[in-house]
């Protein structure tokens, strides 16, 4: 599995995305339940939000986001930015290392 650091930034204010948030996280919790999302949250301000996630690759996790409301509304871009976790926590091993 690959690792990713995702920014998504919105492109509209805030107070405007207020009926799409429930279907955003609604939408991240299939990501959960695929085993790709470890944690998800709005940054501070409210300018966008970040997501550490796993994929099989770069492609299929793009293609994943696109689904999402907020992409498929135009409220947000995304950032993709691949990395690889040397050092984490042992609570993480299993999350990492695992296919």
């Amino acid at each position: 599995m690959k690792h990713f650091i995702i920014e998504i930034t919105f492109t509209v204010p805030f107070e405007r995305m207020s009926e799409t948030v429930p279907e955003h996280r609604r939408f991240l919790q299939t990501g959960y339940d695929r085993g790709w999302l470890l944690c998800s949250g709005p940054q501070s301000p409210k300018v966008g939000g970040m997501i550490v996630a796993r994929a099989p690759s770069q492609n299929e996790i793009q293609s994943f986001f696109k689904d999402d409301p907020y992409q498929q509304k135009g409220l947000a871009t995304y950032r993709f930015i691949e990395f690889e976790p040397v050092l984490r926590q042992g609570i993480l091993e299993e999350w990492i290392v695992k296919d």
